[in-house]
């Protein structure tokens, strides 16, 4: 590896071993707030972190049966007659790998003047001011990164994310299923990081879909995210059965469609992806069993969705080495976003 894109390319594939750290600092979380006591959970982060906030908070409600929602940080402080309408009791989980971006410190500490309810952040670096901001503050430093693309932070984070989500649903031995996860991504990007490669450095491809409903929406947007920030390629996330109202007519046989299909819908999920390769797009299909990456993994639906994320990120990653960019420098970004 060049030292272009080195960064990038060492935090992808470390990913297994920060969830072993994740796991290990979420074993020790005792008491939690009863979000069942809430009238809503809302979580929220920019950029990034916000699309795990969608991720999150639909996981949330899958597994509790309760209302979440997800904004991003700045709509909480601009908009709070939306986000919590007629003053309403909230638990707000905030979440930021840096710690520092203005808009979600502002949310915070907006939220707490106003005595809206309790506070939980989830963190990369334990020294930020969001770090000692929430009743409850959960530091990650195993997702910390170099690069201004999030890749690592975004998985520890996530993984933090659905470790609350199976807590509140009150079903504790599910959490056994989590350290199942480390050894699944290893052999995953052991056994398919050569076709993340050659996908990626296939430079007749010129634009991406990501596809993902319910619990894998939020990372279906991460992924499409992260094609845009390193590689400046056209790309977009839809639902899946939303992808025929309209966006189907941008197919053509320079389309690859990224299906992060389900093992619970699979029947109508691949049927959209059936009518996308007979208008002539090419199919990347991730899942549990039968698809071109494949987890073959024995954790339930959805408590595996993380293992969607390492090779979604390194295909990104190749598609940026190949058109000569440097996906640990990428066009215009920084690592946090501060206001004047």
């Amino acid at each position: 590896m060049s030292e272009r894109g080195y960064h990038t390319h060492q935090e992808i594939l470390s990913q297994p071993e920060a969830w072993e750290s994740v796991n290990r600092v979420m074993e020790t979380l005792s008491a939690l707030p009863d979000a069942s006591t809430y009238q809503q959970v809302l979580f929220t982060g920019c950029g990034s972190t916000y699309y795990l906030a969608v991720a999150a908070a639909a996981l949330y409600s899958e597994l509790t049966g309760r209302l979440a929602r997800a904004f991003p940080a700045s709509e909480l402080w601009l908009n709070p007659q939306i986000t919590y309408p007629h003053g309403a009791h909230t638990l707000l989980v905030a979440v930021s790998r840096s710690g520092e971006t203005s808009e979600t410190i502002r949310a915070c500490q907006q939220f707490r003047d106003q005595h809206l309810g309790e506070v939980i952040t989830l963190v990369n670096y334990p020294q930020s001011p969001l770090a000692s901001m929430g009743d409850i503050n959960i530091h990650l430093p195993s997702g910390q990164e170099t690069s201004v693309c999030q890749t690592r932070a975004f998985s520890t984070l996530y993984l933090a994310a659905a470790w609350l989500a199976v807590r509140w649903s009150g079903r504790d031995e599910r959490l056994a299923q989590f350290y199942a996860l480390p050894e699944v991504g290893r052999q995953l990007l052991d056994a398919y990081a050569g076709l993340a490669e050659k996908l990626g450095s296939d430079l007749s491809l010129d634009r991406f879909y990501f596809l993902g409903s319910g619990t894998r929406y939020g990372l279906a947007c991460e992924l499409s995210l992260k094609m845009k920030e390193m590689s400046l390629s056209h790309s977009e996330p839809f639902h899946f059965m939303e992808f025929r109202h309209g966006p189907k007519s941008m197919v053509t046989p320079s389309t690859l469609v990224i299906g992060l299909r389900s093992e619970s819908n699979r029947t109508y999920e691949q049927a959209v992806l059936a009518d996308m390769a007979a208008l002539g797009g090419r199919l990347l299909v991730m899942d549990n069993q039968n698809a071109d990456i494949a987890f073959d993994a024995n954790i339930e639906e959805p408590l595996r969705n993380v293992l969607y994320l390492p090779l979604g990120q390194l295909f990104a990653f190749w598609r940026s080495m190949s058109k000569g960019l440097d996906p640990d420098r990428p066009n215009n970004l920084d690592s946090v976003v501060k206001l004047a």
